[in-house]
């Protein structure tokens, strides 16, 4: 069976470890945990804000957030899926909207910026594996 256009060029730019982030969806809260390497130390720098938009597929998959900095100045980053530096995404809400691209965010100010959300509860972890 061969492979044809597309499904050559996914099965090529597949990496054998892209991250798996399917449950992120526009609207989310998230922390991003960004590794940040400053001369020979390196760090952890987490990023919190609204997933605004996800884009591609396969390797060149990304999504972009946007957070309210110091003196109400918005601040947008776009992270790719499977970039090195990319530690760790948490989700801390679920956002409920109707749109893929929130782009509309970025007029808005204030409590108008607000996303209706659902908070998500933390994930428990067990320090054993149950065996029965």
């Amino acid at each position: 069976m061969a492979l044809k256009g597309q499904q050559l060029i996914e099965k090529a730019t597949q990496p054998a470890n892209l991250k798996d982030f399917s449950a992120l969806q526009p609207g989310d809260t998230v922390n991003v945990l960004i590794k940040v390497k400053e001369g020979e130390k390196e760090r952890t720098q987490i990023f919190n804000g609204i997933v605004i938009r996800l884009q591609g597929r396969g390797q060149l998959r990304s999504f972009t957030v946007r957070k309210i900095a110091a003196g109400g100045v918005g601040v947008e980053r776009t992270f790719p899926f499977n970039s090195p530096s990319l530690e760790n995404v948490e989700r801390l809400t679920t956002g409920k909207v109707r749109r893929s691209k929130l782009y509309y965010l970025r007029d808005l100010s204030g409590k108008k910026a607000r996303v209706q959300s659902e908070m998500i509860a933390p994930k428990a972890k067990s320090e054993t594996p149950a065996s029965n």
